[in-house]
């Protein structure tokens, strides 16, 4: 398993980290996991394109990009914000994607809104053709199907697996793993209650969702946060990104400070990878002459 050795904290409680981000060099994380049983469905339909959606800096984006790479798949990436379009030098994520063969189609915030209603998805299949349609952030139940993989028999000595939270998808393929002594905390990066989205995929009631921790909402971040993410690298050597795993990091010490957690817990963080986000984030917060995140 690759794990950080036990974190020993107040009150003998235990913090262990499981490297979901060095699964893969490029495709990171639960990226890894979403896109696996979805690329062998791609293949057993015999579709030679994937297309999906994301933002500017979407690890998905990039991801599905390596993917379709690495798998002999053609990939479109449908992009949210026209102004993108003569960006993509200058973007570190959408660089990749297109080094990877990714081709783009950049539209607007309005038009991304209506991503998933049929009429666009027909309109879409006349542009590109016969694709594979990949949600954004990936999640599906192919997707949830890869994530119910990353606990393992050797994780059953934990009382709490923790998890950032986009989606939705892993942490569904957490819950429907988890032993029956195990809570799944989620650490959502958005404002929104995803507890609806959870619903469709996992049907265990052993999980809670901790919504303290976004830090303003989906990207966002300050002074403190960058502060938390550089210390925990310099004491442990493991880097964290600015939009999923350090917030939830971030929450789960603090809920030990709070005496969240009884005594002689056992805690283990998944970190989902999501790296390649922070090139693109140091960039923006050069801009506004915050410190940057070090890996």
């Amino acid at each position: 398993m690759n794990q950080y050795p036990a974190i020993n904290l107040p009150k003998n409680i235990k913090l262990a980290i499981k490297r979901e981000d060095l699964l893969h060099p490029h495709i990171s994380g639960n990226k890894f996991r979403k896109l696996k049983y979805n690329i062998l469905e791609a293949k057993k339909e015999g579709k030679e394109l994937l297309l999906t959606f994301g933002g500017a800096f979407s690890n998905h984006i990039a991801a599905t990009a390596a993917a379709g790479k690495e798998y002999g798949l053609k990939t479109i990436g449908i992009i949210r914000g026209e102004e993108l379009a003569n960006k993509i030098s200058d973007n570190p994520t959408l660089a990749f994607a297109n080094e990877c063969g990714m081709e783009f189609k950049f539209i607007s915030r309005e038009e991304y809104r209506d991503k998933t209603i049929p009429d666009c998805i027909a309109k879409l299949r006349q542009e590109f053709g016969d694709f594979y349609l990949v949600p954004e952030g990936g999640t599906n139940s192919f997707a949830v199907k890869g994530c119910e993989e990353i606990l393992t028999e050797e994780d059953a000595v934990f009382t709490h697996i923790t998890c950032a939270v986009g989606t939705g998808g892993t942490i569904s393929g957490l819950i429907n793993t988890a032993k029956s002594h195990q809570k799944v905390l989620g650490f959502p990066a958005l404002k929104a209650d995803l507890s609806d989205d959870i619903r469709k995929f996992a049907k265990e009631e052993n999980w809670e969702l901790m919504p303290d921790y976004h830090f303003g909402g989906y990207a966002k971040v300050n002074e403190q946060l960058i502060v938390f993410i550089n210390d925990f690298f310099e004491k442990t050597g493991v880097p964290l990104d600015p939009v999923y795993t350090g917030k939830a990091l971030f929450g789960v010490m603090d809920l030990i400070d709070r005496d969240f957690f009884p005594e002689n817990s056992n805690i283990l963080f998944i970190h989902t990878g999501g790296l390649q986000g922070i090139a693109g984030m140091n960039k923006e917060l050069s801009k506004k002459g915050l410190p940057i995140i070090k890996t």
